[in-house]
C-alpha cells in the first residue's frame, strides 16, 4: 500500500477479478484503511470542486453559521473528515511499516518521504489550483495539507522513537491543550514570529518579495500523526479483528459523545456556539469549528467517525464496493494530483469560453453544479488511478513510483 500515507506491503487490487476480492478478504485490516482513505478522497473532490466553481463565495473559518447558506456549509463540512483522515492514517501506516522494518529504517523513510511532500507542496502541488498563474518564480507559496502531511511525517521520524506510553501521553497533550496557546499572537517583528507562524498561528511570511500563507498551521497535526502511531498495535499482523473492531466502535463513539459534551459546556477547544434565529442556524454554529489550525472538538469528532468508518469497513470487507474505494487510497498522491490538475484544466477552458461570470473569476450559480462537477468526475478520474495503482503493484524496480 504505497500512498501518502506509508509504504505498507502491497494489495493487487483488481475489482475486475475474482482474485482482488479474495486478496483483500486476506488482508482485511489493509483494505479497510485504503479504502477509508478512498473514501475521503472523494469527500476532498467534492471540496476541491466547491472551490473551483464557487471560488466566489468563499467561507470562513469557523464558517459564519448566520451568512452562509445552509447547502453550502454542510457541503463544506463533509470536507472536514479529509485531512484528520489523512494524517491519522499516516501514523498508522507509519507503524504498519514497521512491521517489516528497523525503526531506524522507518525513521529514514518518514524523513525522506516528509521532504519530498514538502517539495511537492511548493512546486507541482502549489501550481495546480485553479486560479494559480504559472508565474516563475511564484510570488506567493500556500502551505497547505500536504505541507501539513510532509511536516507531521519529518516530526515522527523522531517521535516513534519515544516508549508508547510518551507517544500517547505527548500527542494528547499536543491535541488537547494546544488550544491554551490561541491567545498567543506574535507580529512579524518578534524573533519567533516565523516559528511561530509554522506551528499555530495562521500567517503571512514575507520573504523578500515571496509571500507564503501558513494556511496549515503544523502543531496539532504532529499530534494526530503521533497518536496514529501509538495506535498501530491494534493493527498487529495475525491479530484477531474481533477486539480492534471493539477499540475502534469505543472510542469512535467516545470520541463523539465527548464533543457534544464538551461542545455543549461551550468553555473549551473552539470559539463558542450561540442559539440563531433558526435552529438550522443554532445546529450550524454547534458544529462550526475551526479547522486551520484543527482545534480539539474540530478533531474530536472528525477522527471519531473515521473510527466508526474504520471499524464498519473491517466489518464488511467482503462488499463489492470495497476494493473500488481501496483501490483510490493506494494510490492518493497520484490521484490528489490527478485531480487537481483536472479541475484546473476545466476551470480554465470555462475561464476561456465564458469569461469571469462572479467578479474576476469564473463561478456557476447554483451549489447543485458542484454536485454534478463531482458525479462527472468519479469515472474519469478512477481508471487513471487505477492504472498507477496496478502499475506500482507490476513494477517493484522502479523505486521512485513509491514516493506517488
Amino acid at each position: 500500500m504505497n500512498s501518502i500515507a506509508g509504504n505498507i506491503p502491497p494489495i493487487a487490487y483488481n475489482p475486475a477479478t475474482a482474485s482482488a476480492v479474495s486478496t483483500a478478504k486476506a488482508r482485511t485490516r489493509l483494505i479497510a484503511i485504503d479504502a477509508l482513505r478512498g473514501l475521503v478522497m472523494l469527500f476532498m473532490l467534492v471540496d476541491h470542486v466547491r472551490e473551483t466553481f464557487f471560488l466566489h463565495l468563499q467561507v470562513t473559518d469557523p464558517v459564519d453559521a448566520n451568512t452562509t447558506d445552509p447547502g453550502l456549509f454542510f457541503t463544506r463540512l463533509l470536507s472536514t473528515f479529509c485531512a484528520p483522515t489523512f494524517v491519522a492514517l499516516t501514523g498508522l501506516s507509519a507503524w504498519l511499516y514497521g512491521q517489516s522494518h528497523s525503526k531506524g529504517q522507518v525513521s529514514e523513510f518518514l524523513l525522506k518521504r516528509g521532504l519530498f511532500l514538502l517539495f511537492l507542496e511548493i512546486t507541482v502541488v502549489g501550481y495546480a489550483w485553479p486560479t494559480q498563474a504559472p508565474a516563475f518564480p511564484p510570488s506567493a507559496i500556500w502551505l497547505q495539507v500536504i505541507w501539513a502531511i510532509g511536516i507531521s511525517m519529518v516530526a515522527l521520524a523522531a517521535l516513534l522513537h519515544l516508549p508508547r506510553r510518551a507517544q500517547f501521553a505527548v500527542g494528547l497533550a499536543i491535541v488537547c491543550l494546544h488550544n491554551l496557546l490561541d491567545p498567543i499572537k506574535l507580529t512579524a517583528d518578534q524573533p519567533a514570529y516565523v516559528a511561530w507562524a509554522i506551528l499555530h498561528q495562521r500567517s503571512l511570511i514575507e520573504m523578500g518579495g515571496l509571500t507564503i500563507k501558513t494556511t496549515y498551521p503544523v502543531l496539532p497535526w504532529i499530534g494526530v500523526i503521533l497518536l496514529g502511531y501509538a495506535c498501530g498495535p491494534w493493527f498487529a499482523r495475525g491479530s484477531d479483528p474481533a477486539p480492534r473492531i471493539r477499540r475502534l466502535v469505543m472510542l469512535g463513539l467516545g470520541l463523539i459523545i465527548g464533543f457534544v459534551v464538551i461542545r455543549t459546556l461551550n468553555i473549551y477547544g473552539d470559539k463558542p456556539w450561540f442559539v440563531a434565529e433558526t435552529p438550522l442556524r443554532t445546529v450550524m454554529s454547534f458544529l462550526a469549528l475551526t479547522k486551520y489550525p484543527p482545534s480539539l472538538l474540530f478533531l474530536m469528532p472528525t477522527i471519531g467517525t473515521g473510527c466508526l468508518l474504520l471499524a464498519l469497513f473491517e466489518r464488511f470487507e467482503q462488499s463489492a464496493v470495497m476494493p473500488r474505494l481501496a483501490l483510490l487510497g493506494s494510490a492518493p498522491m497520484f490521484y490528489y494530483i490527478l485531480h487537481l490538475y483536472t479541475l484546473k484544466l476545466i476551470y480554465n477552458i470555462a475561464l476561456l469560453l465564458y469569461g469571469p461570470t462572479k467578479g474576476k473569476v469564473f463561478g456557476v450559480d447554483n451549489l447543485s453544479t458542484v454536485w454534478i462537477w463531482v458525479a462527472l468526475l468519479i469515472v474519469p478520474l478512477y481508471f487513471p488511478t487505477r492504472w498507477f495503482a496496478q502499475l506500482k503493484q507490476r513494477r517493484k524496480d522502479i523505486w521512485w513510483l513509491k514516493y506517488l
